[in-house]
Parts: structure tokens; sequence; C-alpha cells
């Protein structure tokens, strides 16, 4: 029966394990030396290493023939670990053994002693998928096992690991494997199996599998079957995603805002039924070297993810780019890459994206400099209190008028002829002209103090000269007006951008003391009646 080739190409001593040697290396002085710790935890990415080095420790300490801190893999206790027929070397998946139930299970096993082995090993991956009451059942024996018993934990996900278990255990983490490791263990794999495997598409491969040797693997073991001789076009063939070229054509449409090259080369792309969301996140990737190259040319090349070919032409494009323009790409195509997970039409997402980036789209409201309003309210201000008008001047008083307001609105131009100034204590009602547009008065305050607004509701306005009188039902209004004084600057505001004109406001409560008492009273008794229908309900459910 065929064998995949991930399978069988895992590695079986530390020394075939690659890009991990900071932590090989510690692993083999730790069981040369006699000195392994009761419990490990190995996180990382997939596909780095973290299982296959689990079972290499586990085969290690248990291996009577051990040669430098690996399994002789000669002995049948390594023979018998590499196919799974080791009683004393138990594995668990933790995704479907996750419940308290099985940690039990575990715990009541772990006190007999291993039949043919040093040690009995527990392998728990995907250890983070465990319940918080499983974490719980495994913390004590974690602590204090048998002497005979290991455990080595696996995760990709460390952060849902309870910090309970990690101080249990020595961590280690794995790293993401270097493109250009994996492409020279792919070359060695192709070697020995008859594979015609190219440079240029071991490096695609490579780029593909983003740091995981297992994905890397099983996209060459794909590529096998369908190609006879796998480069970088085959690569992208079998993958569903864009050759270099397209990429690039899609790249310099962007650069040069050209939007229908730009569509009409991902529309060939999707009649070819490749994935356009792994288009979206090779065109992130490459603009990513291009901004790397635009940042930091000097340096750019040791960090990028790109074959030496694609170099040159990711610098011509850097050259015709901004940073700014470049970064904005990459998070429109960020935003596109999470929408595209979500909606039905894929394509829709991909290409009004396409479109906005290359610019055909103005964001309206990223358009606005906020310096500029600044520094028009800025400019009010200082209008405002460069008025002869005084601010708080205290008012003569007068029975249900109440001052509330006495701060000028937002200067004019020119000031008020002298003749239109009054005194404020001498206004009397019959004296006041109606203002007409008070309603649109009051429709210019809801827009900048919407939450003061309604306590104006069913009120009117009279002026005269340079003052103007708000008559109102409720005497809510005033004591709201006299307790915050940016309520009051925002109604004067209001009135000067209506009527052009700013005033000295007074506050009059149309409502008698006589009907605000006779309200108050009637309010009251309604409540009282309220409560006594409610005993009476419930005496009689009672």
């Amino acid at each position: 029966m065929y064998k995949a080739l991930y399978r069988k190409w895992r590695p079986l001593t530390f020394d075939d394990v690659i890009s991990q040697q900071h932590i090989t290396d510690t692993l083999k002085n730790q069981i040369k030396n006699d000195k392994t710790a009761h419990a490990y935890l190995f996180t990382g990415s997939r596909g780095t290493g973290k299982t296959t080095c689990a079972r290499i420790l586990a085969k290690a300490v248990n291996c009577p023939n051990m040669k430098d801190g690996s399994p002789c893999l000669e002995c049948d206790i390594c023979r018998d670990a590499d196919e799974g027929a080791l009683t004393d070397i138990i594995e668990i998946d933790a995704a479907s053994n996750n419940s308290v139930n099985d940690i039990r299970d575990l715990r009541d096993g772990a006190i007999y002693s291993p039949e043919r082995c040093r040690f009995k090993v527990y392998i728990i991956d995907e250890v983070h998928m465990l319940s918080m009451q499983a974490f719980n059942a495994l913390l004590k024996i974690m602590e204090e096992p048998p002497e005979y018993v290991k455990f080595i934990l696996a995760t990709t996900e460390i952060q849902k690991v309870p910090a309970t278990i990690t101080s249990r255990c020595q961590r280690y983490d794995f790293r993401r494997i270097k493109q250009k490791d994996i492409a020279a263990r792919l070359l060695y794999i192709a070697s020995q199996e008859d594979i015609s495997l190219t440079d240029d598409g071991a490096d695609m491969i490579a780029k593909i599998a983003d740091g995981g040797m297992r994905d890397a693997v099983s996209l060459l073991d794909q590529c096998s079957v369908t190609a006879e001789k796998i480069d970088a076009a085959a690569v992208s063939n079998t993958a569903g995603i864009a050759g270099r070229d397209s990429l690039y054509v899609i790249l310099e449409a962007v650069t040069d805002s050209d939007a229908p090259a730009a569509l009409a080369e991902t529309d060939k792309l999707y009649n070819m039924s490749k994935d356009l969301t792994n288009l979206c996140e090779e065109l992130i990737l490459q603009l990513r070297n291009i901004m790397l190259i635009k940042a930091s040319p000097e340096s750019a090349a040791d960090i990028l993810v790109c074959t030496p070919e694609e170099l040159e032409r990711l610098k011509a494009i850097a050259e015709r780019s901004e940073l700014g323009e470049i970064m904005s790409r990459i998070e429109a195509l960020q935003v596109c890459r999470e929408r595209m997970m979500r909606v039905l039409n894929k394509r829709v997402e991909f290409e009004m994206t396409l479109i906005k980036i290359c610019g055909r789209v103005t964001n309206a409201a990223a358009a606005i400099d906020n310096s500029e309003i600044y520094d028009k309210i800025k400019q009010l201000e200082d209008k405002l209190n460069a008025m002869p008008t005084g601010s708080h001047q205290p008012a003569e008083p007068s029975r249900d008028t109440r001052r509330v307001y006495t701060a000028s609105s937002p200067a004019a131009d020119s000031e008020p002829a002298p003749d239109t100034r009054v005194d404020i204590g001498t206004v009397r009602e019959e004296e006041l002209t109606p203002c007409e547009k008070w309603d649109e008065i009051m429709d210019e305050f809801r827009k900048l103090n919407p939450s003061c607004a309604g306590s104006l509701e069913g009120s009117t306005a009279a002026t005269k000269g340079n003052v103007l009188c708000i008559f109102t039902p409720n005497n809510f209004f005033i004591s709201l007006f006299k307790s915050n004084k940016d309520n009051a600057v925002s109604l004067g505001r209001a009135i000067f951008n209506v009527l052009g004109q700013k005033y000295r406001l007074t506050a009059r409560c149309t409502t008698s003391v006589e009907d605000t008492k006779n309200l108050a009273e009637q309010l009251i008794q309604k409540a009282v009646n309220s409560n006594v229908e409610t005993a009476v309900d419930n005496n009689a459910n009672q």
C-alpha cells in the first residue's frame, strides 16, 4: 500500500530534524547526561516538528543502545515504537479525547509501571483542546508523576494552555523552517524518490508552505502525480495559485493605476480556476516585499520571501511607488482577505479591492484634513473671547425669569450697530418680537448638541436688539443650562449659524409655580394609585 511522502520521510532521529537545532541539541544533551525532565511542552506553528521530536524523545529515553542522545533505530523498542506497537509510548489526540474522563483514564493508567521500557511516555497532541476540567485533572499527576512517567505536550496555540500547566513543563518553541532549508530537503527527497524537481519548483513549494515542512512534502507528493517535471509553473497549476508573470502583471497594473489591466488579468486567472483567496494572499506577500525594499533597501534582501529572479522586478515596482501607498494597498488587501472568508462571491470582493488600490475610488472620509477643522474651531473660539460683551454678567432678578446664558454667540465679521444694544435686565415681554426662525435654530441645535436639544421641546423665542428670550414650559432646560456652560455655548452657536448675529440670552418658564405644584401632585397621586392596584392584584393572586 502506498505511503504518503510526509509519513515516509518523517525524521526518525534528532539529526534528521531541520531548522530546530536549538531544541534538538538541548534534548540530546539531556538524554546523554540522564537529566531529562518529567514534563515537556512543545509549541510552534504547524509542520515544524513538534510531534516528530516528541516521538524521537520518547524513543531515545527508552532505547537501550542510545547513540549520542538519539535512538539507535535497530533495537526492538525503536522498531516497535516506529510501528506504533510499543505500549509504553501512548499518544493521545486531545482534539478528540478532551474530556475530564479521558484524563482520569490516563491518570489511572499512569500508576502502573511500564511493561518493556524504562519510562512510560504520554504524548498529548493539540493539548490546548482539553477542557478546563481536563486540565485541572491533569495538574496533580503532572506536578508529581511517578518516577517512571514522562509527559510531552504539543500545541499550536500556546495562549490557550493554562499557566498552571506551562509552569510545570520545560517549554520549547519551534521556529518556522527557513525557506532555503525546506527547498534543500525537498530536493533530497525528490532525488531519493526519482522525482524530477527543479530548483525553482522547490523554491515555489517552500514559499507556499510558509515554514511548514509537512505542507511542503505533501505538496511535492501532489505535484509528483500531476507533472513529469515539477517546475514553478507546474507547482502553480497544481496548487491553484497565480504564476509569477500573472502576479507581476497585476502588481504593475496597480502601480500604474491601470484598473482595466488588473481586472483583465484577474479574469484570465479566474477562468483558469485559480483560487482568488490564494491570489490575494500572494499579492499581500509580494507587497510586503516591496514595502521592505522601500523602507530598508540595504537589508531587505536578507528577509524577503522571493527568488533572486523576482528581486529585480520587485525593486522596479518599489521605485515607482510611495511607501504610504504600498502600506495602504496591503491594508486594503488584508481587509479583502478577511471578507472573502465570509462572502458568497469572492470574485466581486476581490475586484472591488483591486479597483480601490488602483486609485479609482477615493475614500472621502479619509480625505478630510482634521487639522483644518481644528484650526477653524480655534479661530471661532478666539473671536468669541475677543468680543466686548462680558460673560456671566449678573442679571437683575425678575419673577418667573431665569438667566441661563449671558456669553456672546460666536462673533460675526462685524459688530451690531450700537442702537441695537439694550439692557438685558430692562427687557419687557410686550416689547419682544417673535423669532420666526426658531424652528431652524432648533434643527441646528440638534446637530450641535442632540442630547440637550430635547429639553427645549415646545419652546418659543422672541428678540429685542441683541437680546433673545426663550419661553419654555420645562424648568429642566434652565437647570441643565445652568449646570453646564457648554450647553449654552452650543445653543449660542446654533443661533449665530441661523441668524448671523450674536445675542444675549434669557429664559423664562411659562409654567406657573401653582401649575407646577398641581402637576407634581397629579404625578404623585398617579404613582400611589398604581402601587395600590399592583398590591390588590398580588393579594388576589395569592
